[in-house]
């Protein structure tokens, strides 16, 4: 059995994975590079294999760097099957067509074709086949199994028996707990290990005190009479916040003020939050409890949603205090651009970071403290507050991977490093070989090894 790491070594995004056995090739993941211009131009880049020769792409959740080159990859010839959740599948669609017009806007700055077109993205969702936590499914010798990984909506580690070893994807691990999905799930006896590390040299100390943390700062800002922005991911982040903002207002925790979904994407995500928000497979007991009493989660007195440009721009027409949620989540596109530039210099405002920032994108700028920042080819000056919370990061820190890896150092022959940048990777990689003695590599880009 061979593995060869086509993407996410010593990188974030990109998420890509061949597997061969018996002359049978399967991957797992096929995502988008994203962050700076040498990452974003290598999806530019031919497959390191043929596509007609997979014969099924098993996918462990919906973010964009896991499933980004999907329509892409059927258009360069693959005929197989794809598999995922329930969720991951709905998800998907949703995040394809939005990032069509994306990359699409790339490629022509760049002179080249676009990756993918909207029929690639039809072609791709009618291989796609919905498989639930648990139901093993069998390809050419390969058996799959999904586990709850607790990342977001649908997520999975992925587990896949061929050769008589077992080998284990992690695909993103949650923090733990989330305000309303279930939590990790634990796997023991495997030969084989591959782990994320986003966040592999860093503890998310506020995990235990986000909500007052955000409760906090939106209370200044609403007494400043200022703009409190967050910029966030349309998948979760946004979601989460409906969630935790739900429960501070309708409990009295913040004043009053408008809030503001400035993302048609999160929009229709929700919708699909929605859909699943009654199943116990998806939404912990605590949810489930709110939903039996009657509670919306997903709703509250003064949320607004703006879905068109018009209803966009008219929320600033609304005099602050605001609350404005709105993608990009690394500020690098989308609708929250519009109020940075708007909002960025006023000193009674304040910015909010809750998810992972790229390096190069505007949000990693922000967080680093720049003083001026480039919008739309405009120098804005930052005077407003910028703050962040690690603990709404929906990527586990370093004691929750290690805890991962804990249940399995007896069987585990080695675990692969992966999905995480160098600064993170490697330290993450010693601490596995000195607290849990289990042999541990950091591989590089384009690497193969037999199993």
């Amino acid at each position: 059995m061979k593995l060869t790491f086509c993407g996410g070594a010593k990188s974030v995004t990109g998420s890509n994975y061949l597997l061969e056995s018996g002359g049978k090739k399967i991957l797992i993941d096929c995502g988008l590079h994203q962050g700076g211009s040498y990452s974003e131009s290598q999806n530019f880049e031919p497959f390191p294999y043929k596509p007609e020769e997979i014969e099924a792409v098993f996918i462990t959740h919906a973010h964009i760097d896991h499933i980004g080159r999907l329509p892409q990859f059927c258009r360069a010839g693959f005929r197989g099957q794809i598999f995922s959740t329930p969720p991951t599948k709905d998800f998907g669609e949703f995040l394809l067509l939005d990032s069509e017009h994306i990359l699409r806007e790339e490629a022509q700055k760049r002179k080249k074709p676009p990756l993918y077109e909207i029929s690639d993205v039809v072609a791709t969702m009618a291989l796609w086949h919905k498989v639930s936590y648990h139901e093993k499914t069998n390809i050419s010798g390969f058996e799959i199994e999904f586990f709850d990984a607790g990342h977001i909506l649908g997520s999975s580690s992925i587990v896949i028996s061929v050769e008589g070893k077992r080998i284990v994807f992690s695909g993103d691990l949650g923090n733990n707990p989330s305000p309303f999905i279930n939590s990790t799930e634990y796997i023991e006896n495997v030969d084989y290990a591959l782990i994320e590390s986003v966040y592999g040299n860093r503890i998310h100390e506020e995990v235990d005190r986000r909500k007052e943390i955000l409760e906090d700062l939106i209370e200044d800002t609403v007494k400043n009479m200022g703009v409190f922005l967050i910029p966030a991911f349309a998948l979760e982040r946004t979601q989460e916040m409906i969630f935790e903002l739900n429960g501070l207002v309708e409990n009295g925790r913040i004043p009053r003020a408008p809030v503001f979904i400035d993302s048609p994407l999160a929009i229709k995500l929700t919708a699909v939050y929605q859909k699943y928000s009654e199943n116990p497979l998806y939404f912990n007991s605590e949810s489930m409890r709110l939903l039996k009493k009657g509670d919306a989660i997903f709703n509250f007195p003064g949320l607004k949603m703006a879905l068109t440009t018009e209803q966009s721009k008219d929320i600033n027409n609304v005099p602050p205090p605001k609350v404005i949620i709105a993608g990009s989540g690394m500020s690098n596109a989308g609708r929250i651009l519009h109020h940075e530039l708007l909002y960025l210099s006023d000193p009674k405002n304040t910015i909010l970071i809750i998810g992972y920032q790229a390096s190069g994108s505007l949000g990693r700028n922000l967080i680093d403290g720049a003083k001026t920042v480039k919008i739309f080819g405009k120098t804005v000056s930052v005077g407003c507050k910028t703050e962040s919370i690690s603990g709404y990061s929906a990527h586990a820190d370093q004691n929750q991977l290690l805890k991962w890896v804990e249940p399995m150092r007896l069987s585990v022959k080695k675990v692969f490093v992966v999905q995480g940048e160098e600064d993170q990777a490697l330290p993450l990689a010693q601490k596995i070989r000195d607290e849990l003695a289990v042999e541990t590599e950091v591989p590089s880009p384009g690497d193969t090894v037999v199993l």
